[in-house]
């Protein structure tokens, strides 16, 4: 089958082995690609992020053609994206997704979604609702990262948060901190960003426009220095500070006001797939405003030139 692989920090379209489950993996489902999204974290693997070779992509739809358990066959589904052993002391203890011993889809030891077909584990799959569109189902990954959130911070409706940040992932951050009915304003860079948000009645605000010391929750989704210290001066004290974004490298942060201010730092990553599928069910969220373009596998190095371009959102693409 054709893939998009990466190695050394080059990505190339290659002909590759087809997977396939076999007994010592019964447990794993065979899936053909319906479409695949490019996000942030593909792009920085690419630049040396993280050291990983082989098939990138991890958000997908697709169509169970093989498993052991007959009734997979024909779903059409979604899939979490780390696969876990379910005996270190991270799976016995309720942290899965930090299971010691993991693989994650297209980005540490098992291949991703750019290709023909791609296996999951059975337990990680997601069946789609009939009246979610593939458009749509192909975001339920960063979906359920955004709604991580409000799994670790009770967001209430007189909370004033702030996100800084608006691209791929921002943009569904921002839908659903907007149903908690708080006090949200969004940093947005560019028009686009802008004019998207307006649209679904989010306000927008300047980095000139933000009083320091104010901000009951801000969520980071930049991933970057003056991000961080854009956060920084905006949180309150004892406020909560949400990182939803990687870092590349180290950063110079003076602890010594965090702790004096007393402000609690949350990573954010993965999260649940079942209320992203239930919200894009019921239309409260329609990620398929950010689709900008859409290649084929065989134009998949195009594709990642394309998402890399200033203000782009969402690229897909369709083997």
């Amino acid at each position: 089958m054709n893939a998009l692989w990466l190695e050394d920090n080059q990505i190339s379209l290659r002909e590759v082995s087809q997977p396939h489950t076999t007994s010592t993996a019964a447990t794993e489902a065979l899936i053909k690609i319906c479409k695949a999204g490019i996000c942030s974290t593909d792009l920085e693997l690419v630049k040396g992020y993280y050291p990983y070779t082989g098939i990138l992509g991890h958000e997908f739809v697709g169509a169970v053609i093989e498993a052991d358990d007959a009734s997979w066959i024909g779903q059409r589904v979604v899939g979490e994206i780390n696969a876990v052993c379910n005996q270190c002391e991270q799976c016995l203890n309720g942290r899965p997704t930090h299971c010691e011993n993991r693989t994650v889809l297209g980005i540490i030891n098992r291949d991703g979604v750019f290709a023909e077909f791609t296996t999951l584990p059975i337990t990680n799959l997601h069946r789609v609702p009939a009246s979610v569109p593939d458009e749509m189902a192909v975001f339920t990954e960063p979906l359920a990262a955004a709604l991580e959130i409000q799994q670790q911070v009770q967001v209430k409706p007189t909370d004033r948060v702030l996100l800084i940040g608006a691209g791929r992932l921002g943009q569904l951050i921002a839908q659903t901190l907007a149903l908690t009915g708080c006090d949200l304003r969004v940093v947005a860079r560019h028009a686009h960003q802008q004019d998207l948000l307006k649209a679904r009645g989010i306000r927008i605000i300047s980095e000139e426009e933000i009083i320091p010391w104010r901000w009951d929750i801000v969520v980071e989704a930049t991933g970057s220095p003056n991000g961080f210290s854009l956060a920084r001066q905006a949180i309150r004290p004892r406020g909560t500070l949400v990182l939803k974004s990687t870092y590349k490298g180290e950063m110079n942060v003076n602890f010594s006001s965090i702790i004096v201010d007393e402000i609690d730092i949350i990573g954010s990553r993965c999260g649940p797939f079942e209320p992203a599928l239930r919200l894009m069910e019921s239309r409260q969220v329609d990620p398929t405003v950010l689709i900008d373009t859409e290649f084929s596998l065989g134009e998949g190095i195009k594709a990642f030139e394309h998402a890399e371009e200033t203000g782009v959102l969402k690229v897909l693409i369709q083997p």
